[in-house]
């Protein structure tokens, strides 16, 4: 008879393991990469024919990087976000993604700049600082399958490359106006989030303005319960909201708690990005004097928090009432108790002089001061709280409107109304922030005008954003090396839900950080569109809301010889069909489609339409040829 070994059952906990990694590996899909679509665009990217692949069974080591540093936190937590639970390795070995300090500084790099390599046998990132590892691991992020957050790949794998990369300037900027509407702070965390995938450094948040005070206030505590209120307007467009009425209900706005900025400032940290206050001073001031009456020139003159459209914006701070003085002082001693930031945006600019011109004591303080005139006023003005900023360890930022002759060596001016005010500061020996409105107000229209959401002013493509440079061409060297870069600004009278927030940033969020990162030499508008196409995948995919582009075709008209021109027909969003008729008659699906440069005479109407997705978008656009 034969003996049979009897099958021993074991325990289901002793089996768990090898379930988990038998599900882990059976379940997700597999991605192969075959092109790289970084933005902003790197300094330099080769690619060789092999691969790498990563899965689950790749190591994460942060090599003479502590696991408990925030940037190895940050990498960690994103990688189980994208479904990538790796174990953490003390050493570098095959199959790994290795973080690293450089021993000996690469000047290169700089403290922002990083290495990429994607061999077979794994990915290193190295650089001189946390920043740029963070930067070279974002870069990375941007190569993974756009769904990847929600969707669990098992395996994906990567062009093998070195990435070599560092920004062209230190300020990478953008700007959300909070006073107009009030944002959460979770929506506030969501733009630091889109910033940091772009390599963004500095978020300046206006906090306050004529519609609202939105920070908090422990020694005035009537900026919070007066002034960060308002009627409500929410139904109507800006444009049509009836100005405060006396006694109306005050229910509309905001206010961050000092937990709450805490908060954001750190994790703003964690993205390696600087968070700049704006308290507007002295104009803008309707809030303020709402709350105190008794700063203004004339206190009987009843100012309210504004609700809509308001110009010109009036409502000033009395120059030469010492308990201004005094307030503004106030002020930025809470400012800085709760914002590490070396600099404080002071506002400064559209400053109504009016109210002073009949002032007995704005009038005074310009005598003693032996001040000409009341923008001179507003200059001593500006210098004073510059003053009382150093006093604190920290400098000032001011609107273009300030003369930067007034400023201190070490504050910084920000250049709005034209490159020229920019170019003069610099000139005048100051560091200067380029964000001319014309190429950097994210609250102007993306597209024409009848097909988009309420905005203002002549539309600002995205083509267009990407023209921006802060250094314009033939600027001197001495002039050019005070430009510290420049930043998109999003006023949001029009904006007054994240989402549509989201719509006016994005995909004009992009052309300026590659604007601000990338060196001349390596922008390419056509690359850069392609790139754009795929990172609107990375868009749907995480639910933001985005525009698609202009659909109006760019046409370049040249002489060809005798009466007859050369026309170049172009499109910002990529795979954009553009139908054309040269009779007169309107195009349809039928009529041409532009593939090269067409020679017509002087005189013909061409007659253009795009059609995107298999749908005709905006409207027939006529070109007379001359």
């Amino acid at each position: 008879m034969a003996h049979h070994t009897p099958f021993r059952v074991r325990p289901f906990a002793a089996w768990l393991p090898l379930l988990l990694l038998l599900l882990l590996s059976s379940c997700g899909k597999s991605y192969v990469s075959n092109e790289i679509h970084i933005i902003p665009e790197p300094v330099s990217v080769t690619t060789k024919a092999r691969s790498f692949t990563l899965s689950n069974n790749t190591k994460l080591c942060f090599t003479n990087l502590g696991q408990n540093s925030k940037t190895a936190r940050h990498i960690t937590k994103s990688m189980r976000q994208l479904h990538f639970h790796l174990s953490l390795s003390g050493r570098e070995q095959t199959n790994s993604i290795v973080f690293k300090i450089n021993d000996t500084a690469n000047a290169t790099l700089g403290d922002e700049g990083y290495v990429l390599e994607i061999r077979p046998s794994g990915i290193t990132i190295k650089a001189n600082s946390e920043t740029g590892l963070f930067y070279g691991y974002q870069s990375l992020v941007q190569m993974l399958p756009a769904d990847a957050g929600s969707v669990r790949y098992s395996k994906i794998t990567l062009p093998e490359c070195t990435v070599t990369d560092y920004p062209r300037f230190s300020w990478r900027g953008c700007h959300l106006d909070v006073s107009r509407h009030f944002f959460t702070p979770k929506q506030v965390k969501q733009l630091l989030d889109l910033m940091a995938a772009y390599k963004m450094n500095k978020f300046h948040w206006h906090l306050t303005d004529d519609h609202g005070w939105r920070l908090e206030s422990e020694r005035y505590p009537l900026l919070n319960s007066v002034g960060s209120w308002r009627g409500d307007r929410s139904k109507v467009q800006w444009t049509n909201a009836a100005p405060p009425i006396r006694g109306e209900k005050q229910s509309y706005g905001g206010f961050y708690t000092r937990d709450e900025v805490t908060d954001i400032v750190a994790y703003a940290a964690q993205l390696h990005i600087d968070v700049i206050p704006e308290i507007d001073l002295p104009g803008h001031a309707s809030a303020i004097l709402a709350a105190y009456p008794g700063l203004a020139c004339n206190a009987d003159a009843g100012y309210a928090v504004q609700t809509g459209p308001y110009w010109p914006p009036s409502a000033v701070l009395c120059a030469g009432n010492d308990s201004v003085v005094a307030f503004m002082q106030g002020l930025i001693d809470e400012v800085v108790s709760m914002f590490p930031s070396e600099y404080i945006h002071i506002g400064g600019n559209e400053v109504i002089v009016e109210e002073w011109e009949s002032c007995p004591r704005c009038q005074a303080r310009m005598h003693s001061q032996h001040l000409g005139s009341e923008v001179q006023l507003q200059q001593w003005l500006a210098r004073h709280l510059s003053d009382y900023l150093a006093s604190k360890g920290r400098h000032a930022i001011a609107w273009d409107e300030v003369e930067a002759t007034w400023l201190d060596t070490s504050d910084i001016v920000m250049a709005w109304r034209s490159y020229q005010s920019g170019l003069e500061a610099a000139a005048a020996g100051r560091h200067v922030v380029m964000t001319p409105t014309d190429l950097c107000s994210f609250d102007s229209y993306q597209a024409n005008p009848k097909y988009q959401p309420q905005a203002i002013g002549q539309p600002l493509t995205l083509e267009k954003v990407y023209t921006f440079d802060p250094v314009p061409r033939e600027t001197p060297q001495h002039i050019a090396k005070l430009i510290l870069g420049g930043q998109c600004e999003l006023w949001t009278e029009h904006v007054a839900t994240w989402q549509h927030a989201e719509y006016m940033l994005l995909p004009r969020m992009c052309a300026m950080a590659e604007v601000l990162w990338t060196p001349t030499g390596r922008k390419n508008w056509t690359t850069f569109r392609h790139k754009i196409a795929s990172h609107k995948k990375h868009f749907a995919a995480a639910d933001c809301n985005f525009c698609e582009g202009s659909f109006k075709p760019s046409v370049k008209i040249s002489h060809h010889q005798g009466d007859n021109y050369s026309v170049t027909v172009s499109s910002e969003v990529e795979d954009t069909y553009v139908y054309y008729t040269t009779d007169g008659t309107m195009p349809t699906l039928e009529s041409p489609t532009y593939v090269e440069p067409l020679v017509l005479k002087e005189g013909t109407t061409l007659r253009l339409r795009s059609v995107f997705n298999g749908l005709p978008r905006e409207e027939v656009y006529d070109y007379i040829i001359r």
